[in-house]
């Protein structure tokens, strides 16, 4: 058994037979498809989040976050140009580390990828239930979730349906469609800081740093400081990773990936910090902390309720832009595992246009349920923890990699990878640590539990054991 937990899996840059997916998609495509899965309700909400934690030092929060996800950028465009295939971070370690650690991997973005499309589902349904109410008359008592004292949270259910059938249709047809979302987003934010950064007061910066750098429970139980807002803020900034697990639908895999998952990166680290600049200075913090539409209320503060309208508005439209891209992500490492052995391989069957439908309808079936039944706080809980795991995990697969094998060929290099690499990896390691004592305990009970399920099936199912 110890031999086969640290077997690894042979590189096929070109899987065969009706389990290969079609390459349909384009740089342009993965920029969108980045910037789509990075850029949504962490922005929109969280800043309200990290400001109550750091006061205006969330603005070196996001710096934070935002240089540690691009080191984690850098390691990813590097690993996704060298092992050019669908599923991620898992696909990377179980080429470079072995199958147990692969396993340990998929499982952790499972739990990522489920809980941000749920939770995105159940937010983007707080934006819509009100304007549902008024345009078709349907009782917001009809679409409560749980956390509002109901059952189902219906129109979250029915964003992920109608992403599912989107997906369904076609790669790429989901694709352009994203596109299109995205720019309306990006010209709310855009617009947003048209008419708060004129509004800039450097007194709304005093004191800049009230509650200290690293984590602390206050009094009250309240944990803050710069860290345990950017430990937070950190779900604002991840999404690129998503590109990763499109590598084997990518057109020009060597070239397209990089600028995909660099070049979204780079996009949305300066718009995070033109929002970020603009929201603290245009009001003070304790205005907006802990507000669940921060942007909306500055805006409202500032004497503008139409743009704060039209902000709102482009939430609703734009904001399944995420769904998506996580969606498609969640689908397509279900998918990898499933091809692999680790999951039933009946699962990773692909139609006619290019898409695995019954991975999809399965992964919409999990997601649905979570968003319908489980309420936001619970779904939010452990996305951070899943995906600083994986993070490492690429961090370690790039540096093991560069001893293994320094002559593989490699579209692109990430520069300095001895400083990039341990950064990741410390950088990622201190923010789990930053996180609430429950999320840790909970991400580990998870594992646990996935650990029990390779024993039982995993391990003697996959593909590697009858090689």
């Amino acid at each position: 058994m110890p031999s086969s937990l640290l077997r690894r899996k042979p590189l096929q840059l070109e899987p065969g037979g009706e389990r290969q997916l079609v390459r349909t998609l384009s740089w342009p495509h993965l920029m969108a498809l980045g910037v789509g899965a990075i850029v949504g309700t962490g922005i929109l909400t969280l800043i309200g989040v990290g400001a109550a934690k750091a006061g205006p030092a969330v603005i070196l929060s996001f710096a934070v976050a935002g240089a540690i996800c691009a080191c984690a950028a850098l390691a990813y465009a590097e690993m996704a140009t060298t092992i050019p295939v669908s599923g991620s971070a898992y696909t990377y370690s179980y080429v470079v580390l072995g199958e147990v650690l692969a396993w340990i991997i998929g499982w952790s973005l499972i739990l990522e990828y489920s809980l941000v499309v749920s939770a995105v589902a159940v937010g983007w349904s707080g934006y819509a239930a009100p304007l549902l109410e008024s345009w078709l008359g349907v009782p917001t008592a009809l679409m409560r979730g749980p956390e509002a004292g109901g059952i189902v949270n219906l129109p979250a259910v029915g964003i992920i349906v109608v992403v599912a059938v989107l997906l369904l249709r076609g790669t790429r047809e989901s694709a352009t469609v994203n596109a299109a979302l995205v720019l309306v987003k990006i010209a709310a934010l855009v617009v947003f800081v048209a008419f708060a950064l004129p509004a800039f007061d450097a007194a709304h910066l005093e004191p800049f740093d009230p509650y200290g750098f690293p984590k602390r429970v206050g009094a009250d139980g309240v944990e803050r400081g710069v860290m345990a807002a950017a430990a937070i803020i950190f779900f604002a900034f991840y999404g690129f990773d998503a590109i990763a697990t499109a590598a084997e639908e990518t057109r020009n895999p060597g070239r397209d990936l990089m600028i995909g998952i660099v070049g979204s990166m780079a996009a949305c680290v300066l718009i995070y910090v033109a929002v970020a600049v603009a929201a603290v200075g245009a009001v003070s913090y304790t205005r907006f902390a802990d507000s669940p539409e921060p942007l909306a209320l500055i805006l409202r503060e500032l004497g503008r309720p139409l743009v704060a309208q039209y902000l709102a508005a482009s939430a609703v439209i734009a904001l399944p832009t995420v769904i998506l891209a996580f969606f498609y992500g969640q689908s397509r490492i279900f998918f990898t595992m499933a091809r692999d052995g680790m999951l039933p391989q009946g699962l990773a069957q692909v139609s006619s246009t290019g898409t695995p439908v019954r991975i999809t309808l399965f992964t919409a079936a999990v997601v649905t349920v979570l968003a319908g039944f489980v309420p936001l706080g619970e779904l939010a809980a452990l996305a951070n923890a899943g995906t600083l795991a994986a993070f490492v995990a690429v961090a370690a697969c790039m540096l093991v990699m560069r001893l293994r094998d320094p002559d593989a060929p490699r579209t692109f290099r990430a520069p300095v990878p001895w400083l990039i690499g341990p950064v990741t990896i410390l950088g990622c390691g201190y923010l789990f640590l930053s996180l609430p004592a429950t999320t840790q305990l909970w991400f580990a009970i998870w594992n646990v539990f996935g650990l029990v399920f390779y024993a039982l099936y995993g391990r003697k199912h996959a593909v590697a054991a009858a090689g």
